[in-house]
């Protein structure tokens, strides 16, 4: 059975259905200067707002606007807590200011308080795929050791303000999709980086991802000198990388590929380098600016728990010419977007990374992406239900028959909003309708889905109505 304090919820992101991009003081962030995109053709990353292209995100859903109205939909839905991300440019709108945002505070301010009135506890995350641009313009982003301070600052500013508001934060939003640096969208949002054409881009990653490391474990430090209750997690991209086959090649290739995701956790979580990682640093003559004193901040910062999005599996085949090759799951269905759906796969990562690291679980991300129908008024999405049903008993059984410890559960999205890869709104999340299409046009009025009233059944019996 789920404990009486489990967190469901549901969960965005700032710049994914806040909109008012430049509203209240709010600065540019890497993603305003991200054009719309479809599963064929990638979103532009623009030099700044450009006469004539189109950006999704700056109007978004219009959350900003609508909040009260939105939060008491979740209140309606049972929500326990709701996971959200502040957005660092309304509060330090270049990043680089001594002092913050008065208005931005305030806004979330108002925000939190909306929550609480109904007793749902804010989940926050600091730094979710968005960062002032002017960090991005004028430093270089997270190549640049300055912006640990930066990072440090504007968190503490958040530790302080919300300190009597949230309980629950997380640093940086999936930081170990960094690891996949042939995407720039990644080290776009994830560091405001675009990598340049004769560096080595994965010696600059893995500098990337050491100074974020610092910021992250400064901040838990500064955290608990705020508030010693605070609960502070890192936030990862966990996904199975099974054996492509029962080969012994193909087992070793997977737990190679593993690796390029548990470095990330294991340095969160243990407070120090994998000496897997230090080998390949080493095979490869990498020279990374790495301090002593960084080094003891990254072992005393540890996180508290671990939060993550699951979303799919996928497979790793031997390679001779490297350690593998990364291949879909031929043995599952996939979603529009080609996205492999193994409910099994969470229960799976539950028990490993949980018997890796023995810290509270936390999934913060897990839904599933599809073209709803709009039927005057109604919106069937029994395939949404389902694959949420499916996913959640894997969950229970990771619980009750394996002894996980998991915190709470929050799907992706609690409410449709802006897809992060391809900035469309026709790729639909939440349980809740924006009428927005991909144009940005609509009414913007909301309408409860299906899985409105089956998702609100499902937290009203804390999941015992779902059985296996």
């Amino acid at each position: 059975m789920l404990s009486k304090n489990f967190l469901w919820g549901g969960a965005v992101a700032a710049n994914q259905y806040e909109g008012a991009w430049n509203e209240a003081g709010k600065g540019i962030s890497v993603t305003d200067v991200m054009t719309n995109g479809s599963v064929s053709e990638p979103r532009k990353i623009t030099e700044g707002i450009i006469d004539g292209e189109y950006y999704p995100n700056h109007q978004a859903i219009d959350f900003y606007h609508h909040y009260q109205d939105d939060i008491k939909l979740f209140a309606e839905l049972g929500f326990k807590c709701f996971r959200l991300s502040i957005a660092w440019a309304r509060i330090f709108p270049n990043g680089d200011e001594n002092e913050p945002n008065e208005e931005g505070l305030a806004y979330y301010d108002a925000v939190f308080d909306e929550c609480l009135k109904y007793g749902i506890e804010p989940v926050v995350t600091l730094s979710h795929f968005e960062m002032p641009f002017a960090l991005a313009s004028k430093y270089g982003g997270w190549r640049n050791r300055k912006m640990i301070d930066f990072f440090v600052r504007y968190a503490t500013t958040c530790f302080e303000r919300y300190k009597d508001k949230v309980e629950y934060w997380m640093t940086f939003n999936e930081i170990n999709n960094l690891i996949d640096i042939d995407n720039p969208f990644n080290g776009w949002t994830g560091a405001g980086v675009l990598y340049k054409e004769n560096e080595d881009t994965e010696e600059t990653m893995f500098q990337i991802s050491h100074y974020q490391f610092v910021a992250s474990a400064q901040a838990v430090l500064e955290a608990k000198r705020i508030n010693k209750d605070f609960q502070i997690g890192c936030m990862l991209h966990f996904g199975p990388i099974y054996p492509y086959s029962c080969k012994p090649e193909d087992v070793m290739a997977s737990v190679k590929a593993m690796d390029r995701r548990f470095f990330f956790s294991d340095v969160h979580v243990r407070g120090k380098y994998p000496s897997y990682i230090k080998k390949l640093w080493e095979r490869k003559e990498f020279n990374l600016d790495m301090t002593e004193e960084d080094l003891q901040v990254i072992k005393h910062g540890a996180v508290d728990y671990i939060g993550f999005s699951y979303y799919k599996s996928t497979t790793a085949q031997f390679d001779s010419t490297q350690d593998f090759v990364e291949i879909p799951n031929p043995n599952v269905p996939k979603s529009d977007w080609g996205w492999a759906i193994d409910p099994i796969g969470l229960r799976y990562i539950l028990n490993v990374v949980y018997e890796r690291y023995e810290l509270p679980m936390f999934i913060v991300e897990n839904g599933f992406g599809a073209y709803d129908q709009f039927n005057n008024g109604e919106i069937n999405d029994d395939y949404r239900i389902n694959y949420l049903q499916d996913h959640i008993i894997e969950m229970k059984k990771a619980i009750e028959l394996d002894g996980v410890e998991v915190m709470g559960y929050t799907p992706w999205a609690a409410i449709d909003i802006v897809s992060a890869s391809t900035g469309e709104l026709a790729k639909r999340y939440g349980f809740i309708y924006v009428d927005f299409d991909d144009n940005g046009l609509g009414s913007g009025k909301r309408y409860k889905k299906m899985s409105f009233y089956w998702y609100k059944d499902v937290i009203d019996s804390n999941a015992e109505c779902l059985a296996y």
